[in-house]
């Protein structure tokens, strides 16, 4: 096919004349080289603290990377390094990479219509209307279809006009999943066979694809998910190579797509630009959504806090899987950002928040939250300090706290997502929640 014989025009591209100070691991069997943490100059008595944040926040698999090498590696509970687990909305990420992938063997265009691939009628909208939605639209979550209703519902009576392509940002998860159609439309392969041919073949990244109500949720074990993050912090090159050799749809990938929501590119999210949106909320926040991240980390981000971070400038991977961190939000980066905070002390990097000692069992109901935000205490304490952070890193509420249950009135708070850190004689805990 056409990418994989691009070899040259690959290595020529800016940033990958690096390639070969990274390790990629082999693409069979369990070897993969590691470093160090002590070699790298790294706080090694901070890691602790970091795997009881995880810990207490029910994840499954952690792992960081450096330079394509294992730094960190740590399963909890009975999950191991041959479970597979979920990636939820991290997926979204891979499939637009497989959608570069297409584009570039000169299967699709993603400047067309997305009924040239799903044929037409896959909306309710007039004829007129569907044929302004392109593949593009899709991939910015710009496709103007209402997400009001049941957002992963496919079925054409759902997916309804609501405003033109390209004027609203919304994370509308059944305009996304209409993607897999359009890859199976363009290329006649099946979305796993796509992947098995064209990736997995080519860089070891072994999962599958399964039809979960309306969704297709990508299954695979951990080191998949590294697998991916180290592709991506590549450019798309796998050692030498190219899986992805189109540079152009690469960095519009991992690069603002659109002016509405700068933080997204294509179903990837961005850290460190001038404001982000959240999804369900039609509102532009100021500032990066991880104040803790590095600015140039680009991330895929799921429920219940799957996690796959890529920062070229440190040559760092960090991937994060497991159940819900007490967040509630359907992309819960609030907790991906207290994970940087923990990762700041182990990388002996000065943060924003002095790196705290954990306290577990902080409960926040509802979530999202309108008026009134439930509190309740970890097990065994009885009070605390109460601190209420907004996405700027600025404390809008502070308070003592001096009961098990707390009702924090919310109605001062402009709607957007807040962290609660409570500190108490036993530490610190860290919580997220969402104000509509």
């Amino acid at each position: 096919m056409m990418h994989r014989s691009l070899l040259l025009s690959a290595l020529l591209a800016p940033g990958l004349l690096v390639a070969q100070e990274l390790y990629f691991p082999p693409l069979l069997g369990n070897v993969w080289e590691t470093t160090d943490p002590e070699a790298l100059g790294w706080c090694t008595d901070q890691i602790p603290p970091l795997l009881q944040l995880l810990e207490d926040n029910d994840t499954k698999a952690f792992l960081v990377l450096k330079d394509g090498r294992i730094v960190i590696e740590h399963y909890f509970g009975t999950f191991t390094q041959d479970s597979s687990w979920y990636w939820a909305s991290a997926g979204k990420s891979l499939t637009a990479f497989l959608v570069g992938m297409a584009q570039e063997d000169g299967l699709l265009d993603i400047n067309a219509p997305s009924s040239d691939y799903l044929g037409t009628g896959w909306t309710s909208c007039t004829p007129e209307q569907e044929a302004a939605i392109t593949v593009r639209h899709q991939l910015t979550m710009t496709t103007g279809l209402d997400d009001s209703g049941d957002v992963d519902c496919t079925d054409p009576a759902c997916l309804t006009y609501l405003t033109d392509p390209g004027t609203r940002w919304s994370y509308h998860n059944a305009a996304y999943t209409k993607l897999d159609g359009v890859i199976e439309g363009a290329t006649g392969q099946n979305l796993n066979s796509y992947l098995l041919t064209n990736l997995t073949a080519q860089t070891g990244i072994y999962g599958l694809y399964i039809q979960l109500g309306y969704n297709n949720v990508f299954f695979s074990q951990a080191r998949a998910v590294a697998r991916f993050g180290l592709l991506a912090l590549n450019r798309g090159t796998w050692n030498s190579t190219p899986v992805l050799a189109d540079q152009s749809y690469f960095t519009a990938m991992t690069t603002p797509s659109q002016a509405l929501n700068p933080a997204y590119g294509y179903l990837w999210w961005l850290n460190g630009d001038e404001g982000f949106m959240v999804p369900g909320v039609q509102f532009l926040f100021p500032g990066s959504f991880m104040s803790n991240a590095p600015l140039d980390t680009y991330n895929a981000m799921g429920k219940n806090g799957q996690f796959l971070n890529v920062v070229p400038d440190q040559g760092l991977v960090l991937v994060r899987m497991g159940n819900a961190p007490n967040d509630g939000a359907s992309v819960p980066f609030l907790f991906n950002d207290a994970i940087w905070e923990y990762m700041n002390a182990v990388m002996c990097t000065p943060t924003s928040i002095e790196a705290p000692s954990m306290a577990p069992g902080l409960t926040l109901y509802p979530n999202p939250a309108a008026d009134v935000l439930n509190l309740t205490l970890p097990v065994g304490t009885s009070e605390g300090q109460l601190r209420i952070v907004d996405a700027m890193g600025r404390v809008v509420l502070a308070k003592q706290v001096r009961t098990t249950t707390e009702r924090i009135d919310l109605r001062d708070l402009a709607p957007g997502s807040y962290r609660c850190l409570l500190t108490t004689g036993n530490g610190r805990v860290v919580a997220g929640f969402v104000k509509e």
